[in-house]
């Protein structure tokens, strides 16, 4: 942990807001001199994903609570990102350190080349020497392009930056066997995998109730990290400092699993499919066992409306679904194509029509 040179930092919106809403400057300012302490003289990069713009902008607006609506969650992330950023510019300018921000939706991450200049864009920044600030573009994300929890959102741009170490910061000091405010509760100090935590029983909502994460998307989140090669460690905001420094604290999630191709963890977690693709039974063992790409061939029937480019589910002809990817053509499209081999398609409808329905290179097997 000490020696990690890439750290992303994710913190929510219960550890930097008000109980009424609306930010608290100086636990704003009290994270700020822990993350730029940790950063040295520049020799270890952070990332700081943050949570807060909704809430940020609650009582500017009048709002007493969070709204439940997604048009007035948007105009209220709208009026508190701004507020939001310019508490951090202004927070770490006292040291000397400009940030950057970076807005995202799923849907940039699970596009080839809105992923790549997101990765080329947060690279850039850290390499002349600002921090990023990420959160979710919840101005203009609608429900079917939300990340739903920036826990998730760290996790994936963890993974899409190379960290070294995700930090989850929460208003609980680490994962609990159960409700860490009953009597018998135990901190577990660290997660090795899936079977230490059989008998953790994990409450659903935060308690300051002005995020939408809770132990629930942390797990999840620190899940999706250690399977992708990056150890996670969960502990408070004011134990911060101790985390970055190395000192044991809250719970450590060790590495499960190694780096896999960026935008496949994308695709798995951060996309939300558009429609479905039916397949036959060889197209299934095509796909997930030979990672082949799918061709018309394989194709058994079609859901929902989806344009090129879109995510989709691939399913087997029992509705289990066996893998996601990103389809090459149009809903309306693919009747045309059910069956069929490319090089009929391609002298009837033409060269267009002779390609793959789904790349291998688009698509990741759903395992479990």
């Amino acid at each position: 942990m000490a020696e990690a040179r890439r750290v992303v930092v994710k913190v929510g919106s219960s550890s930097l807001t008000t109980a009424s809403g609306g930010l608290d400057a100086d636990r704003v300012d009290a994270l700020v001199d822990v993350l730029a302490k940790s950063r040295g003289g520049g020799e270890r990069e952070i990332l700081l994903v943050s949570s807060g713009a909704i809430a940020a902008g609650l009582a500017p607006l009048g709002l007493v609570r969070r709204p439940k609506d997604l048009a007035r969650q948007q105009a209220a992330a709208s009026v508190g990102q701004g507020l939001l950023v310019a508490r951090y510019t202004a927070s770490f300018a006292r040291y000397g350190v400009r940030v950057g921000q970076v807005l995202l939706t799923s849907d940039d991450m699970a596009r080839r080349a809105h992923h790549r200049n997101a990765s080329r864009t947060l690279d850039q920044l850290l390499a002349m020497g600002a921090l990023p600030v990420v959160n979710e573009n919840d101005t203009v994300a609608t429900d079917e392009i939300r990340f739903g929890d920036n826990d998730r959102l760290a996790a994936l741009v963890a993974h899409l930056v190379h960290a070294d170490l995700l930090v989850l910061l929460s208003d609980v000091d680490g994962l609990y066997d159960g409700d860490p405010a009953k009597p018998g509760s135990s901190r577990l100090d660290e997660v090795t995998g899936p079977a230490d935590m059989a008998h953790v029983e994990i409450g659903s909502a935060g308690k300051a109730g002005v995020g939408t994460g809770g132990m629930v998307t942390k797990v999840e989140a620190a899940r999706i990290a250690a399977a992708a090669g990056i150890p996670v460690v969960l502990t408070s905001a004011s134990q911060a400092g101790d985390a970055l420094a190395g000192r044991a604290t809250g719970t450590y999630f060790h590495r499960t699993g190694r780096r896999s191709a960026d935008r496949l963890l994308w695709l798995q977690h951060a996309s939300e499919p558009r429609g479905a693709l039916v397949l036959d039974a060889g197209a299934v063992r095509a796909v997930v066992e030979g990672r082949k790409s799918l061709l018309p061939a394989g194709i058994a029937g079609v859901e929902g409306d989806f344009t090129a480019g879109d995510p989709v589910e691939l399913r087997d002809t029992e509705g289990r679904a066996v893998a996601r990817g990103l389809v090459n053509f149009d809903a309306k499209e693919v009747p045309l194509l059910i069956g069929r081999s490319t090089r009929d398609l391609a002298r009837e409808l033409g060269p267009a029509y002779e390609r793959e329905v789904v790349h291998r290179d688009d698509l990741v097997p759903l395992h479990g």
